[in-house]
């Protein structure tokens, strides 16, 4: 049975969930600041303080004093737990480690100007982490599975469609795929990060923002925070009985929009992890028709994002196949303003697509 720990809440305060920093402290600490979080709220942090990003020590350190405060609740994430693999003496772990710089394993070795090949024997990594880290990692252990309140379960990454939720294997709490498409049996909303929500807008308009769905008691949060180019840092906000977020990201140019724009393709949709092999169906000027091999839709791919790999047409990355609509003066960030024809941005409320370039007298 997994580690869950029941909270009380106070109806009149305001509840904070946020899931995935992913070792981005600055941005954490911006959203915090966008929140006007007080010590008055209710901070949940859903898992995966760590990898990714470039501080995961950092947003350790500022997490923890964060939990020190009345009303901050942490659970365990599974980027969270990869010192198990070096305590368990696990080698698998060391492909990862040379792979992923951006990690809390090359963290704690690098501050004291080590690396991985500073240690004869993959033992004597462990022992540099229990000599120098271990209140860290004792701290990350401390971490509950699951938080339960009256209303809502708040875990990284889902529950298993079981009568009984409380027996999932921790397994599935941590490392479960695609939980917004799943059932569950529970008699309250469950609150999960892990799998990026934009991975569930295949056939929708692009997107990092939450997914709240009440009607099937799951509300989805991870934006993709440092891991898609247009990813963001979500918080769901719960504050008499009324459900909101707010977002922040790292997209840092800007744009003026210099006149209206109506879109009249209506194509929508989304190329995202894993399913990136395609089928070309009809090749315009900036676009192709392509048939997505996995998921069988059609989707309009920016023909600089085509790439053929051993006879195979695929997408080179996670890609909107968006079109949206601008109004003139509406401000919007860049993503990618380095294509033919078309800019890829991203507006206010978060939907991400491509506009004509003459839309910012850009030609």
């Amino acid at each position: 049975m997994i580690d869950v720990r029941y909270v009380r809440l106070d109806q009149t305060k305001r509840m904070i969930v946020i899931s995935d920093i992913h070792a981005n402290v600055n941005l954490f600490k911006k959203l915090l600041e966008k929140l006007h979080y007080t010590e008055d709220d209710y901070l949940f942090i859903n898992g995966d303080l760590c990898e990714k990003g470039a501080d995961s020590l950092e947003v350790v350190k500022y997490v923890k004093g964060l939990s020190k405060k009345p009303n901050v609740y942490v659970t365990k994430g599974n980027c969270d737990l990869l010192h198990r693999y070096v305590l368990n003496d696990n080698k698998e772990i060391i492909s990862y480690m040379k792979k992923q710089k951006n990690s809390i394993l090359n963290e704690m070795l690098s501050v004291f100007g080590k690396s991985l090949d500073d240690f004869p024997r993959f033992e004597d990594v462990a022992g540099h982490y229990r000599e120098y880290f271990q209140d860290e990692i004792d701290w990350i252990e401390s971490f509950p599975i699951a938080y339960e309140t009256d209303e809502f379960i708040i875990i990284h990454s889902g529950i298993e469609n079981i009568e009984n939720w409380r027996q999932t294997d921790e397994s599935i709490a941590l490392y479960g795929q695609a939980f917004y498409e799943k059932e569950h049996q529970a008699d309250k909303i469950v609150i999960v990060g892990h799998w990026p929500v934009v991975n569930y807008r295949a056939e929708q308009v692009t997107s990092n923002n939450p997914i709240i769905d009440l009607d099937k008691k799951i509300i989805a949060l991870d934006g993709g925070n440092q891991i898609k180019v247009d990813g963001q840092l979500n918080a769901l906000i719960i504050e008499n009985g009324t459900y909101s977020f707010t977002y922040v990201d790292e997209l840092t140019e800007e744009m003026i929009v210099q006149k209206d724009y109506i879109d009249k393709t209506g194509r929508i949709g989304t190329v995202t992890y894993p399913n990136y092999d395609l089928q070309i169906i009809k090749q315009e000027e900036y676009f192709t028709l392509c048939k997505n091999s996995k998921l069988g839709n059609q989707q309009w791919i920016k023909n600089e994002y085509l790439i053929d790999e051993a006879e195979q047409t695929r997408c080179k990355d996670d890609l909107s196949t968006s079109f949206l609509s601008v109004k003139e003066g509406e401000k919007v960030s860049v993503v990618n303003n380095e294509c033919a024809g078309y800019s890829l941005i991203k507006k206010a409320n978060g939907e991400v697509g491509w506009v004509p370039k003459d839309c910012f007298d850009l030609q």
